[in-house]
């Protein structure tokens, strides 16, 4: 699929970040675009971005929607088919969250709620898109994964929930590719892993897990976010004893702000390398230079990628 223009696309988590970001530039493109995200402002935002610049006739709508609510996903494909039609071209199971780390500290509800976002929102995508994208005469799914769908860590940090989900995302895109093959050949899948991208997911995953927004956490839930600080390996543990209250709030959320402003490569440049994999019909697409060097250490040293300096180790 070299061109774009005129086909329809579906974004899920299109409010912000990658997925805001796709959805401008296929929409300049003249691309359709039916987005979905839970964050309705920031999705509002999205579409007035999208108006602004994409060429007359270009449709773009919007749809709230949880992806890890299999009902919410067929709600979404019925607005999709009212306002569009009954085909699709582009799937892009974008959506995620983080949360959940630790499988045994945090709780189940989080660890629960992220893997759900993260696993079954590729998986309702495809249940539910796949068909409009079969019944055109061409189509591609373009399934988010990361750099945590083949290294399930972070540095000195469990992310067990996250890690999980995008394991599974890895392994069904690659699955599909035989199966699309066998009895679809003219839909295409890719699967995408991110390294660091700027994108705002520290700062929208609290919302969606229904969190207090870090600067607003009351006095015993500052203690409690002191104590599991303080009780891991993250490079804050021993900085953060003499820290106010205040200040601890205030160093979460820069550090969320610093993950998005701070990134390697922006959200833009990110969304730009998924569209140029799509038009090559690439199946594995690895975004940044961060992706590329991770791959490239955990195939070249299996056995130490969960050593706790294997990040510094350097390829033989």
């Amino acid at each position: 699929m070299e061109d774009f223009k005129g086909k329809i696309a579906v974004v899920t988590g299109g409010g912000t970040g990658m997925g805001r970001e796709l959805c401008r530039q296929l929409s300049r493109e003249a691309c359709h675009v039916a987005m979905c995200d839970m964050l309705v402002e920031n999705m509002a935002e999205t579409k007035s971005l999208c108006e602004a610049e994409a060429p007359p006739g270009t449709r773009i709508t919007t749809h709230k929607c949880d992806v890890s609510v299999e009902r919410d996903m067929q709600h979404f494909r019925d607005e999709v088919e009212n306002s569009h039609g009954p085909v699709v071209n582009l799937l892009f199971n974008n959506a995620g969250i983080s949360g959940g780390g630790s499988f045994l500290t945090d709780e189940r509800e989080e660890w629960e709620k992220t893997f759900a976002v993260c696993w079954y929102g590729v998986y309702y995508g495809c249940r539910t898109f796949v068909p409009m994208l079969v019944a055109g005469e061409e189509g591609h799914i373009v399934n988010t994964s990361s750099v945590n769908g083949f290294w399930a860590t972070l540095p000195n940090t469990p992310h067990t929930a996250y890690s999980a989900a995008k394991f599974a995302v890895k392994g069904f895109s690659e699955a599909l590719i035989a199966d699309l093959r066998d009895n679809a050949p003219h839909v295409g899948v890719s699967v995408v892993m991110p390294g660091h991208i700027g994108t705002s997911i520290a700062l929208n995953s609290g919302a969606v897990l229904g969190k207090t927004p870090v600067l607003e956490l009351s006095e015993q839930e500052v203690r409690t976010l002191r104590e599991r600080i303080m009780q891991s390996s993250a490079p804050e543990a021993e900085a953060i004893i003499n820290m106010s209250d205040e200040q601890i709030k205030q160093a979460m959320h820069d550090r969320a702000i610093g993950f998005r402003d701070n990134a390697p490569m922006t959200a833009s440049e990110a969304s730009a390398v998924i569209l140029d994999g799509v038009r090559s019909n690439r199946w594995r697409i690895l975004v940044g230079a961060d992706a590329h060097g991770l791959d490239e250490k955990v195939r070249a040293q299996p056995e130490m990628a969960y050593e706790p300096n294997f990040w510094s180790f350097n390829i033989e």
